[in-house]
């Protein structure tokens, strides 16, 4: 079995009582997210010599929800058992070894929060949730029964490991209770003394009560009658300790024969070296537990700041602890710890294993008190992998929970030796980068826009550069200073300045020397130098080339532009995606092929990898930018987007790719071929990076929270998954909530003691998504330290109803039955009740308070009229008692003074806001004609109404514009911002209101606002119709934000963003309104992309009409009418049932008279108006500027068609105007073209129509011109090559008829078929490699004239000098394919060695069972012989000599295997004996013999060499 990738993984869970666990023996698992990560400790795991012995091994998927507990089935026999619980209802029996589930149950309707395996039943799992159900589930005879102990919230939960019936139970409130599940779950104890959450409970290893020297009268407060009875003492509830750990920061022990608490433990709050005592730390504490097997005097706890304590039992009354860890600084955690779990090793040694909030794993030697080993994990999604240039092995990570990692992947002492860098970070990392030659400097971005430098080095805190991104810092690049940062001396500036991308589309330029400075954005110095006037695209990318001379630039709009320094210089444009550029990426520098470093590889989103060679573009230097529109490789395999890049920094050409398809892909970019697919992640990749030491090696990151190194040649596949991966779907349905469970209708007759589902309906609210969520997708777990979810979280009430709930839970549930009682005594309401509503209801009083106390009793009205008398006659003040009386009747304000009657408004109005009531209120502070604190009481209530507004101007014009403006804020509160707008116009704040529009995203509203507001030249409306455009854009709308870029008088834009959709109807509009806008060049481009679309549909007439929008394409028309006639020609010798009928041609296309040539140029004589040789010189001279790249066999049928149709065209034009050295040279590279992709037919329709009678036309034509000599002599070979196959394929036909090569002399009824293979569906040289074993021609088969004539011609292939040259090519590429096996050979044996832990490396079987399997064949067992490395080298380097002493005019221009033309000639010469010169077949065996030595053509040498040594 091929062993696990080196996975870091996610973090372990927060806030769980138990979600790790060990197993006797060597396995360790902790929940992280929704599944369980396996680590093997131990001498068993496999670590290198002198490594931690541990490794992780595996993980058990399985679970859509967060995992809640985990625990091992400890019994023997059963190690390889455990059982995890999850959020998503279910509880799961996993086996470890198939890491498959064996079981599971959902009998939970609630959040389940404890779970154990019992320590003494081997089949027992114990379950707990949060509304206090308990289960118990029986996995051998799968039974279960449930408990309702408590009405309470659990916490946690542990089986006693000496009574196989007694459960302790901890709750949210502080209670303890321990049940015996043997009599339906009854409470033997309540255990009270917290007062706060139970967050572990630990069982004493040894039963009874002997173990502990406790004081009988410690304690003697607390009554010895729990639940307030007697008990008697049975022999159950005899001996045993316990220990409970709680958020009161105490622990406490308890003596379960008398059930009551016997020691008290309080937490030391231990002082930090080099600090002090962190306020909040009392706040944010888990205190968990660990009580040692053969220790029952100790006791091991966690601390505040993650600090491990071993307690003295022994000595209670000192509170003895000692301190985990006290010799090494910073071994301990540094943040609080949720859980402790013991494992006994092979080796018997006794390990702890503690999980953190800080993100670590560590191990403890409970011998010393020492850490053993840590394994970090990461708690956000890998968004950045990036290695050091300097310190080789550093591979820096960038990760979601606001830290970078520095892993030293060359570590020998340890595989996970990994620094954490948190401070000053404070968000999610989305960037890195290395400085190239200083050492630890690290440039990183974050998520909140922000740029630094740390130094790895030291502890220092980085710089902070002043300038942040509006958005996500997406990539960030090292490169040299551009204006004004290049302005200076030497000394007075940086040689590499610090280059940011962003998420709002612009790069800056940071001084790394003075962070603390501006940054500067180059679109500027990009305007200024290449004097751009309209709106630059929105940069995605960035990416400069290894020499530091070229930048490349990724946009939103699928295009990449290269830049040249100093200035920015635009040397060209590359407009092959249409989908927002994700990753671009330059080939390295120090390959063995230089001009190699040209190329430059890019992904986006429509999941296609394009690589394009700029070495002419670079090496030109044009004036005027250039526009690539064809690539010189495309990589297709991924179906979704592609998110990150890497060369090979060890081999030539080879890439790998991340993809949001889950996998990673290794390609051979020069051969457009699949190597290795990974699919080891369980999300969407995000980066990946190529190990700098380990050719083999590659690191990925995913928002699986996991980085994994992994292996090229130990990947089963070799391309990726076709049709999407179901990550997406998986994510998305993951991060749906359950829904709620809808509460039923009791029914009214229901018997009190049995209450099937009131656990269910009471009190019930759904729970929020945990975890921030990430590129839409909820992550699952907190990436952020800083939001600690309380505890525990609200239940989510699953969608499956459980039959076994309905249960009777006894009596003391009486509480719930008589709330449910309660709910069953709603009656509906009257029948007379819709009648009554039917009445028109009374208005509401103004002065209800005083209206009520005027209907008191008779008494209190008289009493009202004495006070009311005595303070109206009162000729002096009122005495005490009267103005008390008149105070508690407040309601005679309204028969008093003014003074009474404002008290009286006063104590109306708050009854009106108390009851809800504002607009009453403030009717009455209008009657009172406070007017203006009305308004500013409404306003700081916001309550502020039309109506309110609409008064404003009586208290004045200062108070209505304040009240406006209030209001119109309100309003943005409320929602409400067209509304708010309208009044921000009403009192003339235009602008205020075009921005509040804008800011909200109102875009047509706020045009329509400022054209019919403001002056028609003003910024602000450009500005509206670039931004709304931006947005449309962005969500596909092209249409309408084509629209607002003319509005804004910028119709480039427009004709690009029209031109973002891609089919043929888009483009024909953008290229007509560039040609309108008078952008020539635009148009053009875009009237070709047409042309191209519409011939993918064989639309020739619409792509000659798209091609006619523009003069400038009257080259390319030329060659769309080459092709229409070509493509009609090739289809009109196609038998009628295959030819296709959707094709669209123009009438002149229909004629078949005269050759193809005389029928192309007549056309474009009389079409094309191309009837003079000036014409034909500057339609040439277009053209001519058009370069293509070379074909393979993977290029697609009809882009090679339009490849050679153009070379054809450029032929033709050059034979009108009477050019042939031109001529010759075109018509070879359509040649090349059909031979290189492997296209046969098409190479000899070319010559048909082309060069009906041969080369010699062409000979006269040229004379004596010697720069086209070389290039004749290839075009002469390839049409006696490619005659010499028909001849070939004549004799080997069934039955041959007669024809131009073959002629029978035997009637055609006496012929016998033959049953041989057809040749074209055997390769050539395989087929001619065994003449001896074809079958003789026969008396009735004779050569023709004409076939005679062509075999004396084949001496033109027997060319010398081209077999020396091509014997020497080939033993280049023999030679490096033999090393590449030798190092891939040498690592997997390696690598195999060092995983499977086998025998020695001097063992000889070792070796022979990894030698490689390979086919060999019988004749050539000397020349697989193994070869020294010295030897290859030798060899590589004379052949590599050789092809140097060649001329150029014999590289320049290919030639026809001159060997394989040999074996052919020979196979016709023993199927026609006497039809070959016997002359020119011994120069044929003679050739084979002195360069037939490799591999290709070795099986038919080694026969004709036995021959030649036959006597």
């Amino acid at each position: 079995m091929k062993p696990e990738p080196l996975t870091l993984p996610p973090s372990p869970n927060w806030y769980c009582a138990r979600c790790s666990d060990a197993a006797p023996g060597g396995i360790f698992g902790f929940a992280a997210r929704t599944s369980v990560f396996l680590v093997r400790v131990g001498p068993s795991a496999g670590a290198n010599p002198g490594a931690p012995p541990f490794r992780v091994v595996g993980e058990l998927v399985g679970h859509t929800e967060r995992v809640s507990g985990f625990t091992f089935s400890h019994h023997p026999g059963q190690y390889h058992l455990c059982a995890t619980s999850s959020d998503d209802g279910t509880v799961k029996i996993w086996d470890v070894e198939t890491k498959a589930v064996v079981t599971e149950h959902s009998f939970h309707q609630h959040t389940i929060s404890a779970l154990h395996w019992s320590p003494t039943v081997k089949d027992l799992i114990v379950s707990g949730d949060e509304k206090g159900v308990v289960f118990c589930y029986w996995l051998n005879r799968n039974d279960s029964q449930h408990f309702f102990p408590e009405p309470r919230t659990i916490f946690c939960l542990t089986c006693s490991p000496h009574h196989e019936d007694l459960v302790a139970i901890g709750y949210k409130d502080g209670i303890v209770v321990i049940i015996d599940i043997s009599k339906k779950g009854e409470v033997i104890h309540r255990l009270r003394g917290h007062d706060d959450e139970i967050h572990s409970i630990a069982w004493c290893p040894l039963s009874g009560e002997d173990c502990l020297p406790v004081n009988q009268e410690e304690n003697s407060e607390e009554p010895d009658i729990p639940n307030g009875k007697l008990v008697a003492e049975t022999p159950i509830t005899k001996g045993g300790y316990l220990a409970t750990g709680s958020k009161d920061q105490t622990i406490r022990i308890w003596s379960c024969s008398r059930g009551r608490g016997i020691m008290v433990l309080k937490l030391p709050f231990l002082k930090r070296r080099g600090g002090g005592v962190d306020p909040a730390v009392k706040e944010r504490l888990w205190l968990t537990l660990h009580w040692p097997n053969n220790q029952p005097t100790q006791l091991v706890s966690s601390c505040f700041g993650g600090e491990l304590l071993l307690w003295d039992l022994t000595q209670s009354w000192r509170r003895k602890y000692t301190l985990f860890s006290t010799s090494a600084e910073g071994q301990n955690h540094s943040r609080i710890i949720f859980n402790l779990c013991p494992l006994k090793t092979e080796d018997d040694k006794q390990l702890l294993l503690s999980t953190s909030m800080d993100r670590d794993v560590k191990c403890w030697d409970m011998a010393t008190l020492e850490c053993c080993w840590t394994l970090p994990s990461l708690g956000g999604f890998a968004y950045s992998l990036a290695f050091s240039p300097v310190d080789v092995g550093c591979l820096a990570i960038g990760v979601g929970d606001g830290m970078i990692r520095v892993w030293n992947t060359l570590s020998i002492k340890n595989n996970y030796e990994v620094k954490s860098f948190w401070q000053g970070v404070k968000s999610k990392v989305t960037a890195l980068c290395w400085h190239p030659n200083k050492e630890g400097c690290l440039a990183f971005g974050t998520d909140d826009g922000k740029v630094g430098l740390y130094d790895t080095c030291s502890n220092k805190p980085p710089q902070i550069s002043s300038t942040y991104h509006k958005k996500t810092v997406y990539r960030l690049a090292w490169g040299p200073p551009v204006p004004p940062m290049s302005l200076g001396g030497e000394g007075d500036r940086p040689s590499l300045t610090l280059y940011s991308c962003g998420g709002e589309g612009i790069v800056l330029q940071h001084n790394p020397w003075k962070l603390s400075g501006e940054a500067f954005n180059i679109n500027k110095l990009v305007r200024d130098t290449n004097s751009i006037r309209y709106k630059l695209p929105v940069h995605t990318e960035i990416s400069w080339k290894g020499d530091g001379k070229v930048m490349a630039l990724g946009n939103e709009d699928g295009s990449i532009e290269i830049f040249q320094v100093p200035n920015l210089k635009l040397l060209c444009t590359i407009q092959q995606h249409h989908k927002l550029v994700n990753a671009i990426v330059w080939h390295h520098e120090h390959g063995s092929r230089p001009e190699l470093s040209c190329l430059i590889a890019s992904g986006s989103n429509n999941a296609v990898i394009y690589v394009h060679n700029l070495r002419t573009v670079l090496e030109s230097n044009p004036e005027s930018p250039v526009t690539i529109t064809e690539p010189f490789r495309t990589l297709s395999g991924h179906t979704a987007k592609v998110t990150s890049l890497a060369w090979s920094p060890h081999h030539d050409g080879r890439l790998v790719s991340a993809c949001y398809d889950g996998t990673a892909q290794v390609w051979d970019a020069l051969r457009e071929e699949p190597l290795f697919n990974f699919r080891g992640h369980r999300g969407r990749l995000l980066c990946v990076a190529w190990s700098p030491v380990d050719p083999e090696c590659i690191y990925s990151g995913a928002d699986d929270f996991c980085v994994c190194r992994w292996l090229t040649s130990m990947q089963d596949h070799s391309r990726p998954p076709q049709g999407k991966k179901c990550v997406e779907l998986e994510k998305k349905r993951l991060s749906q909530p359950k829904p709620k469970l809808k509460k039923k209708k009791k029914p009214t007759l229901r018997l009190p003691g049995k209450q099937d589902s009131s656990i269910v309906t009471e009190d019930e609210s759904s729970r929020e998504t945990s975890g921030p969520v990430e590129n839409g997708v909820s992550d699952q777990d907190d990436e952020e330290e800083a939001q600690e979810p309380e505890l525990p979280p609200s239940p989510v009430v699953s969608g499956e109803a459980v039959s076994c709930i309905a249960v009777s839970l006894g009596v003391e549930k009486s509480k719930v039955t008589v709330n449910s009682k309660a709910t069953s005594l709603k009656k509906e309401p009257p029948k007379e009740k819709p009648e009554a509503l039917l009445k028109k209801r009374k208005a509401r009083s103004m002065l209800p308070l005083s209206t009520s106390l005027d209907h008191r009793s008779k008494e209190e009205l008289h009493r009202d009229c004495l006070v009311l008398a005595t303070a109206t006659h009162a000729k002096a003040e009122l005495n005490e008692d009267v103005s008390a009386d008149l105070e508690e009747r407040f309601h005679l304000g309204l028969f008093t003074d003014r003074a009474t009657l404002y008290r009286m408004m006063e104590t109306e109005g708050k009854g009106h806001l108390e009851s809800g009531h504002p607009e009453l209120f403030h009717q009455l502070m209008l009657w009172k004609g406070d007017l203006k604190g009305v308004l500013q009481a409404a306003a700081e209530r916001g309550e502020l109404t039309d109506s309110l507004v609409a008064v404003a101007p009586v208290a004045g014009y200062s108070v209505w514009l304040w009240a406006v403006e209030a209001f119109a804020k309100q309003l943005c509160f409320q929602d409400q911002y067209v509304k708010a707008a309208s009044y921000l116009l009403s009192i003339h704040k235009v602008y205020e209101a075009v921005e509040l529009l804008k800011s909200n995203h109102f875009y047509r509203e706020a045009i329509a606002v400022a054209k019919a507001r403001l002056r028609p030249e003003d910024p602000v409306l450009k500005d509206l119709y670039l931004s709304w455009g931006s947005i449309l854009e962005k969500d596909g709308h092209y249409a309408i934000a084509a629209k607002c870029y003319l509005g804004a008088t910028s119709a480039y834009d427009a004709a690009k963003v029209l031109a973002r959709k891609g089919d043929a109807a888009s483009l024909r509009t953008a290229a007509e309104l560039a040609s309108i806008a008078g952008e020539s060049e635009l148009a053009a481009s875009l009237a070709l992309r047409c042309a191209q679309e519409l011939l993918l549909v064989k639309n020739w007439v619409g792509a000659q009409e798209a091609l006619g929008l523009h003069e400038s394409l009257q080259g390319q028309r030329l060659v769309f009418c080459l092709l229409e006639l070509l493509c009609r020609h090739l289809e009109e010798k196609q038998p009628p049932e295959v030819r296709s009928p959707s094709s669209v041609y123009h009438q002149w296309a229909a004629g078949s008279e005269g050759d193809l040539v005389r029928r192309v140029t007549g056309v474009w004589r009389n079409t094309f108006s191309v009837d003079t040789p000036e014409r034909c010189r500057a339609a040439l001279k277009k053209l001519q500027d058009v370069k293509y790249p070379s074909a393979t066999s993977n290029t697609p049928f009809r882009q090679l068609l339009l490849h050679v149709c153009h070379d054809l065209t450029l032929a033709i034009l050059s034979q009108q105007t009477a050019t042939w050295e031109e001529a010759v040279p075109a018509l070879l590279q359509a040649v090349l073209r059909s031979y290189t992709s492997g296209n046969f037919t098409l190479m000899q329709e070319i010559y048909s129509a082309f060069l009906p009678s041969g080369c010699d036309y062409l000979r006269d034509k040229l004379g004596d011109l010697s720069l086209t000599t070389a290039a004749f002599k290839s075009l002469e070979a390839f049409f006696i090559y490619g005659q010499l196959y028909e001849v070939w394929w004549s004799l080997c036909g069934p039955g041959p008829e007669s024809s131009i090569w073959v002629k029978s002399t035997v009637p055609a009824e006496q012929r016998e078929p033959e049953d041989s293979a057809s040749a074209e569906d055997t390769e050539p040289v395989a087929a001619a490699a065994q003449p001896q074993s074809s079958p003789p021609s026969g008396p009735g088969l004779r050569l023709s004239g004409e076939s005679e004539r062509l075999l004396s011609a084949c001496r033109k292939l027997f060319s010398e000098r081209h077999a020396n040259l091509q014997a020497s090519q080939r033993t280049v590429a023999e030679v490096q394919e033999t090393l590449a096996e030798m190092i891939r050979q040498h690592q997997k044996s390696q690598l195999c060695k060092a995983t499977a832990n086998g025998p020695s490396r001097d063992d000889p079987g070792q070796e022979a069972e990894q030698t490689p399997s390979r086919p060999q064949s019988p004749s050539r067992e000397e020349s697989n012989a193994p070869v020294s490395l010295p030897e290859l080298t030798r060899r590589l380097t004379e052949a590599n000599k050789k092809i140097a002493e060649f001329p150029e005019s014999i590289k320049a221009w290919p030639f026809p295997d001159v060997l394989e033309c040999c074996l052919v000639l020979l196979h016709i010469g023993s199927q026609c004996p006497g039809a070959v010169n016997p002359e020119m077949q011994q120069q044929a065996k003679e050739l084979l013999q002195k360069y037939g030595h490799t591999r290709a053509y070795g099986r038919y040498y080694q026969t004709l060499h036995m021959n030649f040594q036959r006597p």
